[in-house]
């Protein structure tokens, strides 16, 4: 059975979803104003893998991401370009699903924008207001109050008095109490706004959320996810103005992947410590990338360094070394160990570390038995790509991906091809001095030549 950490319990739960062979996923996506670095490639590429696995246990899974359009950080930077908010947003978007596609995250089944949900933000609002839980301040804005809500801060597990203004959290005279966080703000000149009841204006960041999670899935759903870094005060908002709007049960589980660190910091945007994901991109394959967010459970820190990539590069050309040369066979592997031992790690909230060490063991078994048993080994390397594949990884053709991926300044595949022909001729001639010498001159350009009794392959070395 499936065991998830719930953030709001502060403990592990089987999971049961509230209708049965259906799971409803929502998880904070992009704020749209700049390339998305590696702390965000980590969010898409944990819950692409969430939705994955629990697709592949038969769920018939519905999942949201959303995308922030409209919001203080976005006015500001279409200020300092000059331009129109939504030219900076539709590029950035664009950008995104580059990246998404790049890293092998799989399209949401639904991906709203809160510039195309006013008219549901508003009507959650009005919900709010009728139900007492917001009021107007002097300045116009309509503001949540934390007091209404009885049990503000249960994710965080801090009671109201404990807590403090976090992360785009605005303090104003007129508020009730000083984590009383706005709803709606009245228009100010030259920013983009929208009719409603309170006058024209735009929305707070946190009713976005609720609003577009309960208009896609309902006021109850099952999985709600994102950045450690929005347990508070953005989920905990989203909980007291759902639960204030609707009176439902808002969210059953919760989950919160780790930070990027770099030397000990948490990567973003803010602190100007981050790697966009095509900076990284510029100098590894994308799967290595993929992979290396994989190889520390989705709750630890990850810690970014050339060197853990360099460890992901090579751990993926093992896993391809292997799979090279042996067919894609539609049948099931006879030898249930890997699987077993596979669902069982990602059974345990995810454990993607113990999973590939799973495939490691897998690939191992492969090297060991192909010039034996080529026929098991076909089985055996069918089962790695099925297994890595609920993972997004190791669907390359082992060739191209073995052979892609040099530096700026490398060979040419055209090159080493000729390379590899001129010393296939000197070998011929019995020239063994310049066959070696080119063997010799490949390496050091980091290509591996690999003899066998089909000829010569060849790779680039991890």
């Amino acid at each position: 059975m499936l065991i998830i950490y719930n953030s709001l319990t502060k403990q592990k739960a089987p999971f049961i979803p509230i209708e049965p062979d259906k799971v409803s996923l929502y998880v904070c996506g992009m704020t749209v104003y700049d390339y998305c670095h590696v702390g965000h490639a980590r969010v898409m590429v944990v819950f692409d893998v969430v939705a994955r696995y629990l697709r592949s246990l038969g769920y018939q899974v519905t999942y949201v991401r959303n995308i922030t359009d409209i919001d203080d950080k976005i006015i500001k930077r279409a200020t300092e370009n000059g331009e129109n908010f939504k030219d900076l947003t539709v590029r950035f978007i664009q950008a995104m699903h580059e990246d998404a596609k790049a890293l092998g995250v799989l399209e949401p089944d639904i991906e709203p924008r809160a510039t195309e949900s006013i008219p549901e933000i508003i009507a959650m609002l009005q919900q709010l207001l009728d139900n007492g839980y917001a009021y107007l301040t002097d300045s116009g804005d309509l503001c949540y109050s934390v007091q209404s809500f009885k049990n503000y801060g249960k994710l965080s597990g801090k009671k109201l008095e404990d807590l403090r203004a976090g992360e785009r959290v605005e303090v104003d005279k007129s508020k009730r109490h000083p984590l009383d966080f706005v709803l709606w703000k009245p228009a100010k000149p030259g920013e983009p706004s929208w009719d409603s009841p309170w006058g024209r204006g735009r929305p707070g960041w946190h009713i976005e959320c609720s609003a577009m999670s309960t208009s896609c899935l309902g006021n109850h759903f099952d999985i709600h996810g994102g950045g450690m870094d929005l347990q508070f005060p953005h989920h905990g908002n989203e909980i007291a103005q759902s639960e204030g709007a609707t009176g439902e049960t808002f969210v059953n589980v919760w989950m919160h992947n780790g930070f990027v660190r770099i030397d000990d910091e948490k990567m973003s945007k803010s602190l100007g410590n981050f790697f966009t994901v095509r900076e990284v991109l510029e100098r590894y394959q994308s799967e290595v990338l993929r992979y290396f967010i994989l190889t520390s459970h989705y709750r630890s820190p990850l810690n970014y360094s050339d060197q853990e990539l360099d460890a992901a590069k090579q751990a993926l050309s093992r896993f391809y070394t292997a799979l090279r040369g042996l067919a894609n066979s539609s049948e099931a592997c006879s030898d249930e160990r890997y699987s077993q031992r596979f669902k069982a790690a990602m059974d345990d909230d995810f454990n993607t570390p113990e999973a590939l060490a799973v495939l490691f063991n897998l690939s191992h078994e492969i090297n060991k038995i192909r010039d034996i048993d080529n026929a098991k080994a076909v089985e055996l390397a069918s089962e790695l790509r099925r297994l890595g594949g609920i993972l997004g990884l190791l669907q390359a053709d082992p060739e191209s991906y073995l052979q892609e991926g040099g530096n700026e300044g490398s060979l040419s595949v055209a090159e080493i091809e000729q390379l590899i022909a001129e010393r296939k001729a000197a070998r011929e001639a019995r020239r063994w001095k310049l066959a070696d010498k080119i063997r010799a001159d490949l390496d050091k350009n980091g290509i591996v030549l690999e003899d066998g009794k089909q000829g010569t392959i060849w790779r680039r070395s991890a």
